[in-house]
Parts: C-alpha cells; structure tokens; sequence
C-alpha cells in the first residue's frame, strides 16, 4: 500500500510541475528510503487520478503513525511529517526561482499566477484547512466590508504544548520571516517547510524575497520581508518600496503593518510588508474632501471617507509621492493637539506613526497613509485608540494592515459562539445565563429591539450586525472621529502641514 501511496504522490508531483519526470525514479528512492522500504513494488493496479494532495499526504501520513515513524499522533507532528515527506517532491530553489523569472518576462502575472499555484499544489498553502474559514460581506455606513472567521490555523494539542516547552530553544531561524525558513524542518513550535520556495526581488535597490502567506486570509495573500532580519520601520524608504511593488507588480497591492506596539503587526522584529490580488473595501472608499499640497500640486491629496483616519496621495511621480509621504510621516510623529487627545510622546515614549498602503489604478499610483496612534490609559490600558471593552465579545485583538483596509480577521471560537447564539434566539433562551454566550447577551438584546429576528432570518441578521460591530472597532482605531468636531481636528493637522 505505501508503495502505492508515494507512487501517487509522485504522479501527482509531475502532473502539476514540481518535479520532472526526468526526476522520478530519484524522488521514490528518496521516499522508500525515508520510508524504510527495502523493495520497491510497482503498482500492480491503476493509482487514482487527480485527488488532492491533502488526501494523499493523510493516506501516507497514516502509514506512518500505524508503523510507529511519528512519536505522538498530534497535528503538530503530522504536520512536521507531511511538510518532510512534500519536501522530497518540492522543485530546489534555484529551479523555482528560474521558472518564475522566464514567467516575468512575459508579465508580472504570469509570474505571480505560476508562483501561487505551485504554492498550493506543494500544500505550503493548505487549501483544505483555508476552505473551512467562514467568509461574508456586510453593509456599512462606510460601504461594504469583508468577515472572516479565520479557521486555517490548527489548534495545538496540548501534549505538543508540553513537549515544546520543555525543548530547548533554537535561533535558528531567527523567525518566521526569515529566509532559513526555505527548507527548514521545523519544530514542535515552528512550522515545518521543506515545501516553501521565495523569490528573490529588488525593492529601491534592496534585496527582498517575495513569498505567499500559507494562512492566505485573502486571495494571493503574499509577503514581502528584507533579506535581513532587521526590525519594522516607517520612513521615507519604505513608501519608496512599497511604490516600487506595485510598479513592478501592478495587479497587487501592498501595505505595512505600523512599527510601533499595539498599533502594529504581530511580528516587528522583521522588515515586510503584505500584498496580494484583492481590492480591500478601502479601495473603493471615495474621497471625502480633497486638497494640495504647496510644491506638490500635481499630487491629488484628500480626506477618504472611512472609519480609520486616511490620507490618499493619487500621482505618477512615484519619488514626489514618496517625498511628500515622508513629510506628513515626520509631521505626524511630532504632532500633539490636546483638544483631540493626540499626543505625540508622553514620558519619551512615541505614539504615533502610519500604516502605508499602495495600490495602481492604471496609470496612477495611489498611497494611503493611515494615521495611527497607540497611546493607553488606565481606562483603556490595551490602547485608547483600540478596539473597546464594549466590542471585545467580537473582536479584542490588535486592528493591523489586513484589518486597517476593511478585511475582519476574527477569533475561531466565534464560529461556535455565533452558531450557538443563533440557536439560543431562535429558542428563547437566557443567552446572558449561559456561561460561554453572557458576553454577546447585550449585543443580542440591542439589536434585537431594533428588528425582528426570527428563525429564518437569524443567520442573516447576526452576520450584518457583526460587520457592524466591526465598522465601529475601526473607528474605535481612527485617530480623528467621523463627527464634526472629528473633522475638524483633522484639518488642524493638515492645515499644518
């Protein structure tokens, strides 16, 4: 049967153009050496056709645990042995990169189409967990927003928990980020990646490696991270870079996480940024007011009319847009105005700072720069311009680039929560007496009053009043509200530029 598995496999490694067929007789005395096996036995009957390679790595991956080859039956060790054994028909590096640059000089598209699906097809990207994330578009005041409840991350069995907490801790790689990642067998708490290729790419003249995220929370969710592992940090040469991006590839768009706590990504210790084929609700969210800026009159500038607090430049003189980027960027790091509670430092510590976005409409380029600030007060002591206590039964996390640009990232346990919830209106039950749905009971009650939720509309009515809910954790981020007196504290600041 094992024979027959990694025979299988390595069909489907040819099929889809990870290895040769020149390679095959290499690749299964690779496997049936990894594997043990003295003999090799030639299918004695034909091999199924086309099933997906998840299928295929569990069959094998089952063979492994009934022989005793994995130590414990976790997910976290069949994930180390699945990413081992696709290592062994996962294409080298150079012949990766090679395929990608002949791809490139036809277009930038053809490139980024080829790299994404050898990321999938390789199950670097596990399109069988991805599928189980629960997606939906809401209405709001600002236009439609994305909701995802993210379920592609496994949970960690707890014996795994134990046994990495008694390992001893590796350097190597420095993390997750990081280009020795390529290949690396991975840990019970690092991810294996025998499977994982990166292209290297020239950003404003440094060198950068363009890779997909496996976690894909959007289509061709891609990571753009600095050779070296340097730490996250907005200045003048990271709005050049990320120009750069799209001009080089300018069917996506890419964005970066603040470098500040709070306000910023979950890993600042590596220089990168996040892109992807995907027009994030923010995209389409209009200008609100427009104005110039003296020396720069041929750069569109204005207000957008979103929850979070935008600047969007709109030009073709890519270094002209970098330079008066650089500008409001140094502006806002020294700018306090009391009256709207913006402080700049407080007892040497900086808060503010900017989430950069950039994207091509064709000729022209367009850079957002969010306005953000991470400032905490013994009322709000996870950050006074995060999401409120009132919304954290939602959404308690840190709101970062994905987020910023109008795509909900939410907790997994609200799939069950929400689900439950449904059942408990649709019964009558005390939903603030039941110990896991209490945090939603106020929520319940209010939008409850405001329309009739029955037994057919339930779903429906939860699902909108959740993006709702996660309309005002955005403006819960906005540094200036979208109320008059919200408006005009802005304009303070733009008049001072």
């Amino acid at each position: 049967m094992i024979c027959d598995l990694l025979t299988e496999l390595t069909n489907y490694a040819i099929a889809n153009g990870l290895i040769s067929e020149d390679d095959r007789t290499y690749t299964i005395n690779r496997l049936i050496s990894m594997f043990g096996i003295v003999e090799y036995k030639e299918p004695g009957q034909a091999l199924p056709e086309g099933r997906p390679v998840a299928e295929i790595l569990k069959d094998i991956t089952d063979y492994a645990v009934g022989n005793g080859m994995l130590e414990e039956d976790t997910i976290a060790r069949r994930d180390l042995f699945d990413t081992k054994v696709m290592g062994e028909v996962t294409a080298a590096p150079s012949a990766v990169r090679r395929e990608f640059g002949q791809k490139l000089t036809v277009s930038a598209k053809d490139a980024t189409d080829w790299y994404y699906a050898f990321s999938k097809a390789t199950n670097y990207i596990r399109t069988d967990r991805i599928a189980k994330d629960v997606k939906w578009t809401a209405a709001t005041e600002f236009g439609d927003i994305d909701i995802t409840i993210n379920l592609s991350k496994p949970e960690k069995d707890p014996r795994d928990i134990a046994k990495a907490g008694q390992a001893k801790k590796s350097g190597y790689p420095s993390c997750l980020l990081c280009k020795e990642n390529e290949g690396y067998a991975g840990t019970l708490s690092h991810p294996a990646r025998q499977n994982h290729r990166v292209i290297p790419i020239k950003l404003a003249g440094q060198d950068y490696f363009l890779q997909y995220s496996p976690y894909v929370y959007y289509n061709e969710h891609c990571i753009i991270f600095n050779k070296e592992h340097i730490p996250m940090k907005i200045d003048h040469a990271v709005f050049e870079k990320l120009l750069d991006f799209v001009g080089q590839f300018p069917h996506y768009t890419a964005g970066s996480n603040a470098d500040l706590p709070i306000v910023g990504g979950s890993i600042l210790s590596h220089d990168h940024f996040q892109g992807g084929s995907y027009e994030f609700p923010m995209a389409r969210a209009p200008y609100e007011s427009e104005f110039k800026f003296a020396g720069y009159e041929d750069i569109n500038a204005g207000i957008v009319k979103w929850p979070l607090s935008v600047i969007r430049l709109q030009g073709t003189d890519t270094s002209k847009m970098a330079e008066l980027a650089d500008k409001i960027l140094t502006a806002w790091r020294a700018y306090t105005d009391e009256d709207a509670f913006i402080y700049a430092e407080t007892e040497g510590v900086p808060h503010n700072t900017i989430t950069p976005i950039a994207r091509r409409r064709g000729d022209l380029f367009e850079l957002d720069l969010v306005l953000r600030n991470n400032i905490t007060t013994e009322e709000c002591p996870l950050g006074y311009y995060h999401p409120h206590a009132e919304y954290h039964h939602i959404k308690k996390e840190n709101i970062g680039l994905i987020e910023v640009m109008g795509l909900a990232v939410l907790p997994a346990r609200l799939k069950g929560e929400l689900e439950a919830l449904s059942t408990a209106i649709v019964e009558g039950r005390d939903i603030a007496s039941d110990p896991v749905l209490e945090k939603h009971a106020d929520w319940a009650k209010e939008f409850m009053a405001k329309q009739e939720v029955t037994a057919d509309n339930v779903d429906d009515v939860i699902k909108a009043e959740v993006g709702i809910v996660f309309a005002k954790v955005l403006e819960c981020a906005g540094v200036y509200k979208c109320t008059p007196e919200g408006r005009e504290a802005f304009m303070r600041f733009v008049n001072s530029l």
